[in-house]
Formats: C-alpha cells, sequence, structure tokens
C-alpha cells in the first residue's frame, strides 16, 4: 500500500506522536509499503491542509494516525479526512469525539452500565468545591475532560488543595472535572478490531501512572499478561470490548481501568489512539498475543484500507 503517515501536530502530546510517527513509519516500511511520513502542525500553520492536498493527489491508499490529543484525536483531523474522502486508521468523527471528551464517554458508560467512578465537572468559576468535597469526597482526581496523557492532572487529598488542582486543569482547558480516586491496581486492555488483548498491569513510581511514569524510562513496571485472577482477567476484556462497541470504536484502541477498593475493575477511560512506539503498551500486549508490531501496525492499516471507496 501507499501509506501517509500523520504525526505530530500541536496538541501537548506532540512529541509523543512524533515518537509513534517514527515507529509506525518504520514498521510499514519494513514490510515493503510505500511510506511517507507527515508532520502535520495546524497552530499557525497550515502542514496539515498541504499534507491533505499532497496525498490527495499521489494515489495515497490510507493515512495512519499516530497523532495524540487536540485536533488528531477529538475527531477534528478525521473530519477533514472525511471531507477529503481519504481513509485512515483508528476511530471516526464521532467516537473520537466521544473517547476524547470524559464526561460524554462516562454518562455512555453509566447507560450501558459500565461501571465508571462518580464525578461531577464543570466550567472554574461554576463548579462547586462544597459539591466536590461532599458528593465525591478526598482523596479524588482533578483533570481537564478532554486532555490525554494525564496533563492537568492532580491527586488531591484535602480540601485545601481543591481550588489549586481545579485552577490547573483549567489553564488546559476550560472544562475540569474531579473524579473519585479509586485505589487498586491500575489495569488497561488494548482492543483490536473489537477483540480484547491481553491485560495488562501498570505499576507506577509515583501515586497514578502520571505524565512522567508514563515517558521516562524507569519510572513504570509493566506485567503482561498481568498477574491476575482469570475471572477478573476475563471480566476486564469483556469490559473493554464492550466500551470498544459502546463508544462505537474501530480498529485499535485502548480501554483503562483501576480496581476499586472491593477489587471490581472499573472504567476511567478510552484512548481511541493509543501509543504506538515499539515500547508502548498496545505493542506490549499484542507481542504478547503473539503479533509483532510490524504485524500490528500492518493489521491496522489493513483495516482502514478495507473501507476504502466505502461511505
Amino acid at each position: 500500500m501507499k501509506i501517509a503517515v500523520f504525526m505530530g501536530g500541536s496538541s501537548e502530546e506532540r512529541e509523543v506522536s512524533l515518537n509513534s510517527g517514527k515507529a509506525v513509519a518504520g514498521a510499514l516500511e519494513s514490510t515493503h509499503h510505500e511510506v511517507a511520513s507527515y508532520d502535520v502542525e495546524w497552530i499557525g500553520k497550515n502542514t496539515l491542509f498541504t499534507a491533505i492536498e499532497k496525498i490527495s493527489r499521489n494515489g495515497t491508499d490510507v493515512v495512519f494516525l499516530a497523532l495524540h490529543g487536540g485536533l488528531g484525536e477529538n475527531g477534528g483531523v478525521q473530519g477533514i479526512l472525511e471531507a477529503a474522502g481519504i481513509p485512515y486508521t483508528g476511530s471516526g468523527i464521532t467516537a473520537s469525539a466521544a473517547a476524547m471528551d470524559k464526561v460524554i464517554s462516562k454518562m455512555l458508560f453509566r447507560c450501558a452500565e459500565i461501571p465508571t467512578a462518580p464525578w461531577i465537572s464543570g466550567i472554574l468559576s461554576e463548579i462547586s468545591l462544597k459539591r466536590i468535597e461532599k458528593e465525591i469526597g478526598f482523596p479524588c482526581v482533578v483533570k481537564p475532560v478532554d486532555q490525554g496523557s494525564t496533563i492537568g492532572l492532580t491527586v488531591v487529598k484535602a480540601c485545601e488543595e481543591l481550588k489549586g488542582a481545579l485552577e490547573k486543569s483549567s489553564c488546559v482547558t476550560p472544562l475540569v472535572m474531579a473524579e473519585a480516586f479509586l485505589p487498586g491496581k491500575e489495569l488497561s486492555v488494548p482492543v483490536l478490531g473489537g477483540k480484547a488483548l491481553p491485560v495488562i498491569e501498570i505499576r507506577p513510581k509515583h501515586e497514578t501512572y502520571d505524565y512522567e511514569c508514563k515517558y521516562v524510562s524507569g519510572m513504570t513496571e509493566y506485567l503482561v499478561p498481568a498477574p491476575i485472577p482469570e475471572e477478573l482477567s476475563r471480566k476486564v476484556g469483556a469490559l473493554a470490548e464492550q466500551v470498544f462497541s459502546v463508544l462505537g470504536l474501530r480498529d485499535i484502541a485502548r480501554i483503562d481501568f483501576r480496581l476499586d477498593k472491593n477489587g471490581f475493575p472499573v472504567c476511567l477511560e478510552a484512548n481511541s489512539l493509543p501509543g504506538m512506539t515499539a515500547t508502548s503498551l498496545v505493542p506490549k500486549s499484542a507481542a504478547a498475543s503473539g503479533i509483532d508490531f510490524p504485524q500490528l501496525v500492518n493489521t491496522i492499516a489493513d483495516m482502514a484500507y478495507q473501507r476504502k471507496g466505502k461511505r
């Protein structure tokens, strides 16, 4: 295939996206595809539209989206590609937007009876600190509603820390949320084509799996498959597949969970364009099921190719 890899962008996760894009491009080239990589920045630049114009002219078969955060993951870039009639990897416009917005996704989880932690959300000037203290309690997790990679996230342990944490999150995005803190193991389940891959247990050095723990070598231990009871593993996998279906996700996604105080899995969020370096969580899980990195990215690209010419 003739494949364009979109990476970079202008979100807070730009550097992570560049790493994903380089890894994906290398894996696709190793399996003899014709690959062109594009850094599609969009703030103050027109590189996104320049790239789309080029690939519209040169017969590109598929765009492999290695973007994270911002327009790359919230349905914006997907909408532009849809308008241009170019097939792309990952979820469509609506599913991308729903997965990126934690409040929308949590509301859908509730409707589908998927366990999710209680929360309160709003803009900084309207969110009630007293209501958070009364209904959510401490510790709680304060974070932006529509960001990934735990950007702007704080674990709040006392009331006097709450205002500062909300202000920190509101500097990233206007809509913020406070969510009940879950004390148990952190688990993540990649879903490939609707089927759950092996469960990953995440053991960060910090209290939460924050930005430093995600991207600094040695800050987190990953156990694949997770050393948890088989019954729990099946339960988490089934929930991940249900989340994938409820949000309307496609191709590849990663669903994150924590266990509550009773050991039951509770869904935190869905990542519609998860990290795709050779050491990211999705490739780790795929490898545990016998799928190497080049095979993984080829499978994802082929899923998008199968949609070519379809409306």
